[in-house]
């Protein structure tokens, strides 16, 4: 399998090289030359497989041969040694747990994986590597914890200063210390592009080997395909149409429900349920994409206005706008919205949900009002991450499973402004 560059599809590299760069020297993104599709009998199958197996299985071809198959099944099973439950509220409508991993969101799936896959890449080449990393969110604290004590490995998390909640900035200063967590001055898309700059230097990567842990690293972004196959397999006797509502900021986690479904997974149409950071649902509506900056909510982990992952989306369909229209809609809605949402989850089926959640449960109520269908909106952070909010819109007082107020390992974490030249400095230091 090769991954060929977006932004030059004649540019074509190996898993290594595309897992290793993140993104080429033109801020191209990296996809799979071919995706795969699985037999209608591999979907009958799955339903008497476990996590790990259907993992393994969705994730090996795009693997093989540069990740031998005993080491593939161990980086599944390393990564998901935890459950993805499909708790159904009513007789149509699903949620998906994606929050039952060690920081409690969805991003658990990907980090590990990656962590796992870059570990196998660093003891095959003996070579270290920084992993540079920007986060609206929990992006940083499942990073941080995926690649906690990884020889080998540095790790520096950029966040914005005001922009996280407690418990996610908590999760990042006390991960382990070769985790470096920096509080910068400005929104997430000041993170992003001071990463996106940082990869594009020519001379910094000929002195360091830079990647990335964000969704725009495809080892990263691939393995969240795996959970909307594993929600499949929990269905039985359905018998309308299956739509998907993925809360929507940097747009990974929606890139990998498109290619599962590429990868021949039965759903009828994908949703994307966002914030006020609307810049795709109005490209679904106007087919004009128009970037904005960053408007700061209380679904903090969706506040992107512009998409990192948008470009991936568009190849998947030949940036044939016919094709996407057919395959996704788009709702956008306001904090006021959202927390009338999570009031009305906790009064009409008893159930807790996080802002983001509540989001992708609006994106779905909306589409199903108009299209009879069995919908699962996907539940991406445990409600005791947002606290303040939850008791808010239902007077319930949450907390996490575990307490977070015995660290054992301290990060490495200061305060920096937006400033390239400071990043580029500290980067080139790391090792």
């Amino acid at each position: 399998m090769l991954y060929y560059n977006i932004n030059n599809p004649v540019e074509k590299v190996s898993l290594f090289s595309a897992v290793m760069r993140s993104v080429s020297e033109n801020t191209g993104l990296y996809m799979p030359e071919t995706i795969p599709c699985f037999p209608e009998s591999f979907f009958r199958e799955m339903r008497d497989n476990e996590l790990p197996g259907i993992a393994y299985q969705v994730t090996r071809p795009l693997m093989t041969p540069d990740i031998p198959d005993e080491s593939i099944k161990l980086i599944t099973s390393d990564a998901l040694n935890f459950d993805i439950p499909l708790e159904r509220l009513d007789e149509n409508i699903y949620v998906l747990e994606l929050f039952h991993g060690p920081t409690y969101a969805f991003k658990d799936v990907g980090a590990r994986f990656l962590a796992g896959v870059l570990g196998y890449i660093t003891q095959s080449l003996n070579r270290k590597i920084t992993v540079l990393v920007a986060t609206s969110g929990d992006t940083g604290g499942a990073v941080a914890n995926a690649f906690a004590g990884k020889e080998g490995i540095k790790v520096v998390i950029l966040y914005p200063s005001g922009r996280v909640s407690r418990v996610q900035e908590f999760q990042l200063k006390y991960a382990a210390p070769n985790i470096t967590a920096i509080e910068l001055e400005g929104d997430f898309d000041d993170c992003q592009r001071l990463v996106r700059t940082a990869f594009a230097d020519r001379e910094l990567n000929e002195k360091i080997i830079l990647t990335s842990a964000n969704s725009i690293n495809f080892a990263r972004l691939f393995p969240q395909s795996v959970y909307y196959f594993y929600a499949l397999a929990q269905m039985e006797n359905i018998t309308s149409p299956v739509v998907i509502s993925v809360p929507s900021g940097n747009f990974g986690n929606l890139t990998a429900g498109l290619i599962a479904s590429k990868m021949g997974l039965p759903v009828s149409r994908f949703i994307a349920s966002t914030n006020i950071n609307n810049s795709v649902p109005l490209y679904l509506e106007t087919g004009k994409f128009v970037p904005h900056p960053s408007y700061h909510t209380i679904s903090n982990a969706m506040d992107v206005g512009n998409p990192g992952n948008f470009q991936r989306m568009l190849s998947l369909f030949g940036n044939d706008y016919s094709q996407i229209k057919k395959a996704l809609a788009g709702y956008w809605f306001t904090d006021e919205q959202t927390i009338e949402a999570m009031h009305e989850l906790y009064e009409k089926y008893s159930y807790i949900a996080d802002p983001h959640s509540a989001v992708a449960y609006l994106g779905l109520k909306s589409y199903m009002a108009g299209a009879p269908s069995t919908g699962i909106f996907l539940a991406t952070a445990h409600p005791g991450k947002f606290p303040e909010e939850v008791e808010k819109a239902t007077g319930v007082k949450v907390t996490l499973p575990v307490s977070d107020s015995e660290p054992v390992w301290k990060s490495e974490h200061f305060k920096a402004p937006d400033d390239y030249n400071f990043l580029r400095e500290f980067l080139s230091s790391t090792f």
